[in-house]
């Protein structure tokens, strides 16, 4: 795999400070594959043979216990998962699997372990992205333990709303299911908590979604950057 094949990986922080001849060895063993919709790309509990770079599509990283089924979060592209497991050599503690077409980098973990002994820019890189992990962990947990599921509702919709400009019209990013399951809520839970919202003016349609007054449903929500924003 060439650099100039695939600008966006290199590109991304976690490669972006690495030497050249650093990069050409972490690559020199990796691969992309595309897989289609729905194929389970890595299994909670087993060992971390690669770290994957997702190219294009997007990514479901779910765990299960005790025949219950939760998704963690949902990985788009140009981005890593899971990077914790591959520099400890551990198990992974999630479970993946594609959500749609999806191309992916698989890059041999012994290999990032090898590079990040040797470069610096790489391991501060590293140790940057692990950092990050762990502050959205924290982020997540507070919106869980803090929050009630229709608070929960009303800041991923302002959320959504903000990152596409303050638009008041939008689709879902999510199917309703999943999103529920992101959300720490069942799928009947999430369909009264949009009903609940109406009062604060959100109108919801299939997978559409009306904000008639941001106003109101802020004061209801409350949003704040120690857990909403996800820049930080």
């Amino acid at each position: 795999m060439l650099d100039s094949t695939f600008p966006e990986v290199r590109s991304l922080d976690l490669f972006a400070d690495m030497s050249d001849e650093s990069y050409a060895k972490l690559m020199r063993g990796a691969y992309l594959q595309t897989f289609p919709p729905h194929v389970d790309l890595i299994t909670e509990g087993e060992e971390a043979d690669f770290l994957h770079v997702l190219v294009l599509g997007s990514v479901d990283l779910f765990s299960s216990w005790n025949n219950r089924e939760t998704s963690v979060s949902i990985v788009k592209p140009v981005s890593t998962f899971i990077l914790a497991a591959t520099i400890r050599d551990a198990r992974y503690l999630m479970s993946a699997r594609t959500m749609e077409k999806s191309r992916i980098v698989m890059i041999p973990s012994q290999d990032v372990r090898a590079v990040f002994d040797l470069d610096a820019g790489f391991a501060r890189a590293v140790v940057v992205e692990l950092a990050s992990c762990y502050r959205s962990v924290i982020k997540t947990t507070k919106n869980l333990k803090l929050r009630t599921a229709l608070e929960r509702l009303a800041n991923y919709l302002l959320s959504r709303s903000k990152g596409l400009n303050g638009a008041q019209n939008f689709s879902l990013d999510l199917e309703k299911r999943q999103l529920a399951s992101v959300l720490g809520m069942t799928p009947e839970n999430l369909s009264r908590a949009f009903k609940a919202l109406q009062a604060y003016g959100v109108t919801v349609s299939g997978e559409n979604v009306e904000l008639s007054d941001i106003t109101e449903l802020e004061k209801f929500a409350k949003p704040t950057t120690l857990i909403d924003d996800n820049q930080t």
